[in-house]
C-alpha cells in the first residue's frame, strides 16, 4: 500500500506582534502586523518589506478592483486608501458606524464591506453584538446587517452572489445572499461549528471554507453544513488564513500566542507566518 504524505507545515516568518487579514495580491502575501502597526508584504520565501505604518492598529486591508490598496485606521475610524506616491488619503469615514471596526473584504463589483462589534467592553462584559456596514463605489456609506455576535473574517463567493462571516461568539459562519445593490439578505446559518470558534476566513474552489480558530489553534475547512474536511492543528492560536500561492493552493496561516486583550499590545512577538499545501485552489473574495 502506497503511504500518502502529510504535507509539512513551514514556518515562513517569526516575530510578529500580530498577524491579521492576510491577502494574496501580484505574487505576494500582504497582512496586517498589528501591535507594531505595520502593513507587511510577504514573498513565498518568507522576505517581508514593510509598505507603510499606520497611526493605530491597521485592522483590515484589501484593494479595489482598480487596484487601489485600501486599509482600516482602527482608532480613528477610517478607511484610507494608498496613492500612487504611497501617500494615505480617506476614502470613507467609518466614525458614524456603530461601534468600532474589523474587518472588510471587496467584491468584484467594488462594494466594500466592513464589519465591527461595540466598543471594547469592561472587565467580564461582553461585546455588543456587531453590525454589517456596505460602502458603494459611489462612496455611499450604510449599516446591511446587525446583531452579529462578533464579527470576524467575511468572504464572498466567485459570482459576488453571497457573504459569508464569521460569529466568533456565536461559534458559526453565518451566510448572506448580495442583491443588485449591494445589500444584504436572507440570513442564514452556513455551518454551526460547535466547539469552533472561527476568527479568519476563506473560501475554496469547491465552496468549502477556511476558517482560523484562536482558542482551539487550528485552521479548519468546512463544508455549508458543518461537515469538517480537513484541520490543520498548530501550537499557538490562529487569527486568520490565506488561500496564495503560484496556484493558490498555499494555505497561510497568521497564528501567535493568546493571553487576553489586556496582554495585547506588551513585548511578546509570538506572531507567526505559517504555510501548508493544500488540494484545492483559493476562489472568491478577498484574493
Amino acid at each position: 500500500m502506497e503511504l500518502i504524505k502529510t504535507p509539512e507545515i513551514k514556518t515562513l516568518a517569526t516575530g510578529l506582534g500580530f498577524g491579521e487579514s492576510p491577502r494574496w495580491y501580484n505574487g505576494r502575501l500582504w497582512f496586517s502586523n498589528w501591535v507594531v502597526q505595520d502593513v507587511v508584504a510577504m514573498n513565498p520565501d518568507g522576505e517581508m518589506k514593510v509598505i507603510t505604518k499606520m497611526p493605530s492598529f491597521p485592522f483590515s486591508i484589501d484593494w479595489l478592483p482598480d487596484g487601489r490598496f485600501l486599509i482600516i485606521s482602527g482608532r480613528e475610524r477610517l478607511l484610507m486608501r494608498m496613492e500612487p506616491n504611497g501617500s494615505l488619503v480617506t476614502h470613507a469615514d467609518l466614525t458614524a458606524l456603530s461601534g468600532g471596526c474589523n474587518e472588510i473584504v471587496v467584491d468584484g463589483r467594488g462594494n466594500i464591506y466592513v464589519n465591527g462589534s461595540g466598543l471594547n467592553p469592561a472587565p467580564g462584559e461582553q461585546f455588543a453584538p456587531g453590525i454589517i456596514a456596505l460602502i458603494t463605489p459611489d462612496g455611499t456609506v450604510k449599516q446591511v446587517a446587525e446583531g452579529i455576535a462578533f464579527p470576524n473574517g467575511m468572504a464572498i463567493t466567485p459570482d459576488n452572489l453571497t457573504l459569508i462571516i464569521a460569529e466568533s461568539h456565536g461559534r458559526k459562519l453565518t451566510a448572506f445572499d448580495i442583491e443588485a445593490d449591494g445589500s444584504l439578505s436572507e440570513r442564514r446559518v452556513w455551518a454551526n461549528l460547535g466547539e469552533g470558534t472561527p476568527d479568519g476566513i476563506c473560501i475554496d474552489a469547491e465552496g468549502a471554507v477556511w476558517y482560523a480558530d484562536v482558542p482551539n489553534k487550528r485552521c479548519v475547512r468546512v463544508l455549508e453544513g458543518g461537515e469538517v474536511l480537513q484541520t490543520v492543528n498548530v501550537d499557538r492560536g490562529c487569527f486568520a488564513c490565506m488561500l496564495g500561492g503560484k496556484h493558490r493552493k498555499t494555505l497561510y496561516i497568521l497564528a501567535a500566542e493568546w493571553r487576553g486583550f489586556e496582554k495585547m499590545t506588551d513585548d511578546s512577538r509570538t506572531g507567526q507566518v505559517l504555510s501548508i499545501e493544500v488540494a484545492v485552489q483559493g476562489a472568491g473574495w478577498p484574493y
